[in-house]
């Protein structure tokens, strides 16, 4: 097997092991050789399982031979975002405080996928508590996007975006508060799917718009993690019972993109737009319009987004901050910043946001979709960009002021968050300087299903996700 083997998708994988051309011995080995040849450059790894991967992969060859029915994903290679719980395998949120940390119980989601029979690589960077835009970490540092080693990856699933576009195993899983998964998945060419509020469960969840999902190279490689993590779990008072549909065969859905009627907003009212994301994007409409779908234009109102955060997430950053500060933990300016800000805030409107604000913006969503199956919009308003700290850099949007670019590049990921949409980001191109440019599908309640058939459609049509990074 050739050096592309660190290429080959997770349902690629499946079929050569069953075809007894290929041993997850094989594709484990390929991976960690990989993870070695790019983590210098990239930083994606906190913790290497090694020795235990390889362990697990003797045993998945054994039971191939062996001749049992096995799940699709049985023998896969993958990382886990290190907010992630991995019993036994340290597990540090980012932070210097737990650096040693080695959790007893798994994470509902890992835990479901440890069933399925994938094989662990590691865990991958992650911001303190998955609490910055993007990924740098007082612990492990900067990391970095494949397409340019020392721009940044987004976050705050960062290391694991960067290490499937590496090709440090075809899948990752992840977690997306307000764009934590979709947003390193754009910056670094990655596809990653943020499920309906209450798909997948997280133990004694607390907060309904945030989620763990799967990254992949490919749409159908993530609804095959998807629907092995998703349906109701009793410690998740927000989780829903398994989806009436199939996710791998939403994926699987053939033809082209005939009939399917696509609401398009070039910015969610967020006017900040990089002009070549804006040209690209409207690129990407021509070939949904070329491939039989019916694009119309959409306007949207939402709330100010920064406003929004600070009033719905700024208590979680004040509390956050007096504990880390307790314990004498450094913390990063903007949580700081954050926290001093959400002192101005008054009861009122932190009520106001999780209740009638929250409602606003999903009713803002069914409006701007009446009609349509989907809604697209860029998934970044900029591509990635150099590291520049817990901010990242300050730069002209368009002529324009704006925020640092590490908030910026939220602010079309998160107003779907609070609507409790699904939303899926694929490949849509790639900038004057080389780096990708992602696309977010976002769909109505519960029609996880269907994003996925659109975007996998999309997928087929083009061949951005084809390409790979010359690391």
């Amino acid at each position: 097997m050739s050096d592309d083997l660190y290429w080959k998708t997770a349902a690629e994988l499946g079929e050569l092991y069953r075809r007894r051309e290929l041993s997850p011995v094989e594709a484990v080995d390929a991976a960690l050789d990989r993870m070695g040849q790019v983590d210098p450059a990239l930083n994606i790894m906190v913790t290497v399982t090694a020795d235990q991967a390889r362990a697990d992969a003797k045993e998945a060859e054994r039971r191939l031979r062996a001749g049992e029915e096995l799940p699709p994903l049985f023998g896969v290679p993958m990382t886990v975002k290190d907010l992630a719980e991995t019993a036994g395998v340290r597990t540090t949120y980012g932070c210097t405080a737990f650096a040693e940390n080695v959790p007893e119980e798994d994470a509902i989601g890992w835990a479901r996928l440890k069933e399925q029979g994938v094989i662990l690589l590691g865990k991958t960077t992650t911001p303190e508590f998955g609490l910055l835009g993007v990924t740098e970490s007082k612990l492990t540092g900067s990391t970095s996007t494949p397409w340019r080693p020392g721009y940044n990856a987004g976050g705050s699933s960062g290391g694991a975006a960067a290490a499937v576009v590496a090709g440090v195993g075809p899948v990752a899983w992840g977690s997306d508060g307000g764009g934590s998964i979709r947003v390193p998945s754009s910056l670094c060419g990655a596809t990653g799917i943020k499920p309906s509020i209450g798909r997948i469960p997280t133990a004694s969840s607390t907060d309904g718009d945030s989620t763990d999902g799967p990254i992949a190279r490919t749409v159908l490689d993530a609804a095959m993690v998807f629907e092995a993590t998703a349906g109701h779990h009793p410690s998740d008072r927000f989780s829903v019972p398994r989806d009436t549909r199939s996710y791998i065969e939403a994926a699987l859905t053939p033809g082209d993109l005939t009939g399917v009627r696509v609401a398009a907003c070039y910015d969610l009212g967020q006017k900040a737009l990089d002009p070549d994301v804006r040209r690209l994007f409207a690129r990407a409409l021509d070939d949904m319009h070329a491939a039989g779908a019916i694009v119309e234009e959409v306007d949207i109102q939402l709330p100010d987004t920064m406003q929004f955060f600070d009033h719905f997430n700024g208590y979680e950053y004040l509390e956050f901050a007096e504990e880390m500060q307790a314990g004498g933990i450094e913390l990063w300016p903007m949580v700081l910043e954050l926290a001093e800000r959400a002192k101005g805030v008054s009861g009122r409107q932190v009520s106001a946001a999780f209740r009638q604000g929250k409602t606003d913006i999903y009713n803002a969503f069914r409006t701007a979709m009446t009609g349509a199956d989907v809604l697209v919009t860029p998934t970044t308003p900029v591509t990635a960009f150099p590291h520049g700290g817990d901010y990242g850099p300050t730069r002209l949007v368009d002529g324009q002021e704006t925020l640092p670019l590490g908030l910026l590049i939220h602010h079309m990921t998160e107003p779907p968050s609070h609507a409790g949409l699904p939303a899926i980001t694929v490949p849509g191109g790639f900038d004057t300087q080389g780096l990708p440019i992602g696309l977010q599908f976002i769909g109505h309640l519960w029609a996880d299903a269907d994003v996925i058939s659109v975007a996998a459609r999309y997928q087929r049509a083009t061949d951005w996700h084809t390409r790979h990074p010359e690391l």
